[in-house]
């Protein structure tokens, strides 16, 4: 089990073939990540040094150690969605040991195999989420994009909301201006020719506007000329206690995204299928070490993942060239980097926001079920006015209560007619068939038996009346919970205390078990009373009937 969560040869088969596609994506992803890099590390109030440090560790280490061949690493809208509270909350110095501890969570949720857990995330609740972090991310940027000091407060819209008050708006042109300039080339340009890296033109040109013009405005800053050495804090029990809610929020998105990229790259490449989790593994090392260098949480990126797939990696070789590609900008090309302003990042991230909202996949949850619709718009309010975390579980929890109640609705228990179901020996005759009608009822249960139906046949048959024996036919049940065969106990006892048999008929060899451990087959009183076949169900409660009408006469 663990060997098969470990780095392996056949990791990079098929390399000698493909490396010059792997070496060309890795390049092209590692230009496509440079802004988003920058942008996210500034946008999560730990500086763009830290973003880019984050996706050169980050994305190295979960190319080696991660579960797919296509997945890149670094930080994300969504992870600075989570960071800029804990910022606000804690300062920049927590997101070091938040990294180490989530990461710790995450690699422990890879070696007890649970990475197949985000497969029982719905759609909707995945749509909800991605809308929610695009306005979250979209508004972010308003600080930045008017060029005023972000102000207090941990809820976006009223971050931003606040800084437009504050703004002094004929200062604010300039920014603005940058801002439409990104935008437009990043809108217009790539419908001429995708290939092109139009982000990394767009700062270009906003930076040399802003520097001939002499144009006033935040720029990123020195930056770092190398990475630097790696160190663990050392942190007192008060300090861990109080920033494991935020580690375990931050393990949580990291897990959820970097499964959900790694089986959007899965769906793009049919080559290969991804480990969960052995990706887990991956991005529990990457985010450790990427806070002993000193960077923020990252996760799998499905933008760079999308990119790299699309030009053509073939394995994980793509992902650790895009690491060598930033590492080599942090080494000689810092200056460059220093006097990029930052409403040019914040242009590229409004825009990356905005495609972040797949509408056509939004429309078709909106014209699919009304229920789908709820936990879609749901799921996306919560990520905007609560937090992430708590909005994915609100929409699971919203999604398994609708779910639970449709399956409830669509388990059923029918009268059936005697005649009908009566499949015996020989031809009863008439007053035998009316002897039949009058005394014998039975009952077909389909669907499921479980905690969301169960009280609903138990009424349904604790007020059966004036027949001598029940037949209850139990092999259209595809699933039984303790709740539904604790109910089944309960109506053999209701019954019977009003001296009406019950037979059961067509059990399941896998509900045996959740029958006696509730005591059903104890309450049934006899063996005989289970049968297999209708004709031998309705043979016994022949005899039944027999035996109670002689016994009256």
């Amino acid at each position: 089990m663990r060997q098969r969560l470990l780095p392996r040869r056949s990791d990079y088969s098929g390399l000698a073939s493909s490396y010059r596609r792997d070496i060309l994506a890795g390049i092209t992803v590692g230009v496509v990540a440079l802004p988003l890099a920058l942008a996210f590390g500034v946008a999560s109030g730990v500086g763009a040094a830290a973003g880019l440090v984050t996706a050169i560790v980050a994305g190295f280490v979960g190319a080696v150690f991660g579960g797919s061949n296509f997945q890149v690493s670094g930080p994300t809208g969504a992870m600075t969605v989570v960071l800029l509270p804990i910022v606000a909350r804690f300062g920049a110095s927590a997101v070091i040991p938040v990294a180490i501890m989530a990461g710790g969570l995450v690699l422990a949720m890879g070696l007890f195999g649970l990475g197949r857990a985000v497969s029982y995330i719905p759609w909707p609740v995945v749509e909800g989420f991605t809308i929610g972090i695009a306005i979250i991310i979209f508004l972010q940027q308003v600080p930045l994009a008017i060029d005023v000091p972000r102000p207090e407060g941990d809820n976006t819209a009223v971050v931003a909301w606040r800084a437009l008050q504050q703004a002094d708006w004929e200062a604010a042109a300039q920014p603005l201006a940058i801002v439409v300039i990104v935008a437009a080339v990043l809108v217009v340009m790539p419908r001429l020719n995708r290939a092109v890296p139009w982000s990394i033109l767009a700062i270009g040109m906003a930076t040399v506007i802003v520097v001939l013009s002499g144009w006033q405005m935040s720029r990123i800053g020195p930056l770092p000329t190398g990475l630097p050495l790696p160190s663990i804090p050392v942190l007192d029990t008060a300090t861990t206690s109080a920033l494991f809610s935020a580690a375990l929020a931050v393990a949580a998105l990291a897990a959820i995204e970097s499964l959900l990229s790694a089986r959007v790259a899965d769906g793009m490449a049919s080559s290969s299928r991804y480990d969960p989790d052995r990706e887990l593994v991956g991005q529990g090392l990457a985010n450790i070490a990427s806070g002993a260098f000193g960077g923020m949480p990252a996760t799998g990126a499905i933008a760079r993942t999308a990119v790299n797939v699309r030009a053509g990696a073939r394995t994980r070789v793509s992902a650790i060239v895009h690491s060598v590609v930033l590492l080599a900008v942090v080494l000689v090309g810092g200056s460059l980097v220093a006097v990029i302003p930052l409403a040019a990042l914040a242009g590229v991230l409004m825009v990356t926001a905005v495609r972040m909202i797949d509408r056509r996949a939004a429309l078709s949850v909106l014209r699919s079920t009304r229920a789908d619709a709820v936990v879609m718009i749901t799921t996306a309010t919560a990520t905007v006015v609560l937090d992430l975390i708590l909005a994915v579980e609100i929409g699971i929890a919203i999604a398994a209560g609708l779910a639970l109640r449709a399956l409830s609705r669509a388990s059923t228990l029918g009268r059936e007619e005697v005649g009908e179901s009566a499949a015996a020996d020989d031809s009863p005759a008439a007053s035998e068939r009316e002897l039949l009608h009058e005394h014998i009822a039975v009952y077909r249960f389909d669907g499921a038996l479980f905690f969301g139906a169960s009280q609903r046949f138990l009424d349904e048959l604790v007020a059966v009346a004036d027949v001598r024996v029940v037949v209850l036919r139990l092999g259209g049940i595809g699933m039984m919970d303790a709740s539904g065969a604790h109910a089944l106990e309960e109506i053999i006892v209701d019954l019977q205390s009003r001296g009406i048999a019950v037979v059961l008929q067509g059990i399941r060899p896998e509900h045996v078990p959740t029958l006696v451990a509730v005591g059903a087959f104890e309450a049934l009183g006899s063996e005989r009373h289970c049968v297999e076949t209708m004709a031998e169900a309705i043979e016994h409660a022949r005899m039944h009937v027999r035996r109670a009408l002689g016994a009256r006469e």
